[in-house]
């Protein structure tokens, strides 16, 4: 992350952080915990970042169906359009020749391999990789929480489960 470049209009990095997390993350990994847990910050600390994100017009809240005081968060349109301006570091990626992304990206999952190993196989992943979910017939669904998943949920970050496939 290229936080000295994160600091635009009303944003500051962790607000950043936050909204693109919200914006990766599918409907059952957009709690607070999660995105706490996902930014390596205590639950206080985020509970207070999506206030703020909150009273900014960013993100609104999602009551659960099943359990009202269960909160999560949703980018609104002005948090998904203050995400549409790239940072210094995408742009620097797009000046990349072939081969230093060939090489970037093996080194990054090198790296990655090692930081699971490290954290003991926990991770985050896209849902479609995690050892519940289960794609048939043109639809997918997820065992462990016994739901049926949108394609949309599929390709986004799953963060209930342990264990996730890094190709």
């Amino acid at each position: 992350m290229d936080n000295a470049s994160s600091w635009s209009g009303d944003l500051n990095p962790v607000q950043r952080s936050a909204l693109e997390y919200l914006r990766d993350a599918n409907r059952f990994s957009r709690s607070p915990s999660h995105v706490a847990e996902f930014l390596g910050t205590t639950r206080g600390t985020m509970s207070q970042t999506l206030k703020a994100l909150l009273r900014k017009g960013f993100v609104q809240e999602v009551r659960s169906e099943s359990d009202k005081r269960s909160i999560s968060y949703a980018l609104t349109r002005a948090g998904s359009a203050v995400l549409a301006e790239d940072g210094v570091i995408a742009v620097a990626l797009t000046n990349l020749t072939d081969q230093e992304v060939v090489e970037l990206e093996s080194g990054l999952r090198q790296t990655l391999r090692q930081a699971l190993k490290l954290n003991g196989g926990k991770s985050f992943g896209q849902c479609k990789t995690c050892r519940y979910h289960e794609a048939a017939k043109g639809a997918a669904f997820c065992q462990l929480l016994s739901v049926p998943l949108s394609a949309e949920d599929s390709e986004k970050i799953c963060i209930e489960h342990e264990e996730a496939v890094v190709a």
